[in-house]
């Protein structure tokens, strides 16, 4: 079989770039394992709701037209949102179908699937940033006995054995695991490494809207002082809701707060004496971010009170037999894995080489990066910068259909 464009994936990303091809009159089909949407679908816990607010689902030629633009999409609002957008262009979705090899043919590419194989002129992998959940080294002291999970893996607090929990990682979705939990009764120790502490709205709007308004969110890699440090910032401290989810109101609620996990052996663990330090730091970043907004909304004078983090009573040390804890999840982030790919375009840290998502090989696209481009590149918001401007690369380099007969 052949098409001029394959498209590996069929999350927001995938079909944000099929619409612009479609725009384009380029020929393409789009595989994706599962079903549209399939991590969507399989890798979020039950009360999970988008980060962005809702009038923020902007894709290309289509946008959120509910009746709560100010709200957060739960998971089967997103699939519905998205189903309804594959259906507006007819996008040509093969669904069930795994991509197990792609590899170079002549000027193209060979496409192996379980259902059959694909010659192609462009291939663009739309997999995502977050294909693996990242779980350190230090899990392999904990005792076997000890449940682990990943935020991948995590649905509902009832769920999980009896007993605590010790959540790793507070970003976005540490903070609202943790808060989860917490509200279930369960005894929470959490964890923190570096993050970014943002509060969920300011002077009556929500904070997105005004990194919108900053073009915080619209900032290009190509103004950082240093791509892979920006590219390694951690997601927004934010829930899907209103409700105050910052350290603070953890602890406020129960949660008890330690240092970076640093070591494990013999049922204890070790934590880094470095709360205060990572918590001042992510106050600081954040007050920073709050006076840009105040100067551009042109008011004086602090736009709310930062409550501090009581770093006072961070342990450095629990035995987690005599703690209760009977769990951990790892909210420790994500990392890229790409094992079907079998082109010369992955770099040591097994990230994709590229620039605005085209790669050192002729014909190879990636969309979905972390700060592929633009700060929000991975906000369903983002996909379309970028989708717009690969299909516009790679409709400018249509090679003409190949001869089959070999």
């Amino acid at each position: 079989m052949y098409t001029n464009t394959i498209v590996v994936g069929a999350g927001h990303a995938g079909l944000a770039m099929s619409r612009c091809l479609t725009d384009r009159g380029v020929e393409h089909v789009v595989l994706e394992r599962g079903r549209l949407g399939e991590r969507w679908r399989t890798a979020r816990w039950d009360s999970f709701r988008l980060l962005t607010p809702a009038w923020m689902t902007r894709l290309p030629g289509h946008e959120y037209g509910g009746d709560d633009p100010d709200g957060y999409l739960s998971v089967p609002d997103l699939l519905s949102y998205l189903d309804g957008y594959a259906r507006s262009f007819g996008a040509p979705v093969h669904e069930a179908t795994t991509v197990t090899r792609v590899r170079r043919d002549g000027h193209g590419f060979r496409v192996l699937t379980d259902r059959g194989v694909w010659r192609c002129s462009h291939v663009v992998i739309a997999t995502g940033y977050h294909s693996r959940a990242f779980v350190p080294a230090v899990a392999a002291g904990l005792p076997p006995d000890l449940v682990q999970v990943t935020t991948a893996s995590y649905r509902r607090p009832d769920r999980l054995p009896p007993g605590g929990v010790l959540v790793v990682g507070a970003s976005a979705s540490g903070v609202q695991i943790a808060d989860e939990l917490v509200d279930a009764g369960r005894d929470v120790v959490l964890a923190v490494g570096s993050h970014t502490r943002l509060p969920r709205r300011v002077r009556g709007h929500d904070i997105l809207w005004w990194l919108d308004r900053i073009g915080s969110l619209d900032r290009t890699i190509d103004e950082a002082r240093d791509a892979d440090v920006v590219r390694r910032e951690p997601s927004l401290q934010l829930a899907g809701s209103d409700r105050p989810i910052d350290l603070p109101a953890l602890q406020r609620r129960g949660a008890r707060l330690t240092g970076r996990l640093v070591g494990a052996r013999a049922g204890e663990v070790t934590f880094a004496d470095d709360l205060a330090t990572t918590t001042q730091a992510a106050a600081a970043r954040m007050i920073r971010t709050l006076t840009d907004i105040d100067q551009y909304a042109g008011r004086n004078g602090p736009s709310l009170v930062v409550p501090p983090v009581d770093t006072r009573s961070a342990p450095t040390r629990l035995h987690l037999g005599r703690t209760g804890i009977q769990t951990v999840v790892w909210a420790t982030g994500f990392r890229p894995a790409y094992p079907w790919l079998d082109v010369p375009v992955i770099d040591p840290t097994g990230r994709i080489r590229h620039h605005r998502g085209v790669t050192p090989e002729p014909g190879l696209y990636a969309i979905g990066l972390r700060f592929q481009h633009r700060r929000n590149a991975t906000f369903i918001d983002g996909a379309r910068h970028d989708a717009a401007y690969l299909a516009d690369h790679l409709a400018a380099r249509q090679a003409p259909r190949p001869c089959l007969h070999h």
